[in-house]
């Protein structure tokens, strides 16, 4: 399975993206998807999750400005962010739990997109 992201760019402070992430690959079925993002000089963290039941977990202090969506027919998972913040600046990786009859259920990460947040 393989991730694509795309969408990270410059925005102003105040300012929306939304971040996209598609799944390519033969006979595989998404059990979550998930963004993950690391700040400049800061370690990797956790930003949101998606469940194929289409149950969303944030972290604390995002879930207010952050919404995480999948569209399953396109195998593919998006990450709006809104109200961004210059500490909204990192590298944003998308990554993906997902299930292939040869290997089972296994992790999958994608190259990561930069956001950067001026302010």
């Amino acid at each position: 399975v393989q991730l694509q992201a795309s969408g990270g760019g410059l925005v102003q402070a105040g300012g929306s993206l939304r971040l996209s992430c598609t799944a390519s690959g033969r006979a595989f079925v998404i059990n979550t998807m998930s963004w993950y993002r690391r700040p400049p000089g800061r370690e990797r963290e956790l930003v949101a999750t998606m469940t194929k039941g289409g149950r969303p977990t944030y972290a604390e202090t995002l879930k207010d400005r952050f919404t995480i969506s999948i569209d399953v027919a396109a195998n593919t998972g998006y990450l709006q962010l809104n109200n961004l913040r210059s500490e909204d600046t990192a590298i944003y990786t998308c990554a993906s739990n997902a299930w292939t009859a040869t290997r089972g259920s296994n992790d999958y990460w994608g190259q990561g997109t930069q956001l950067t947040v001026s302010s």
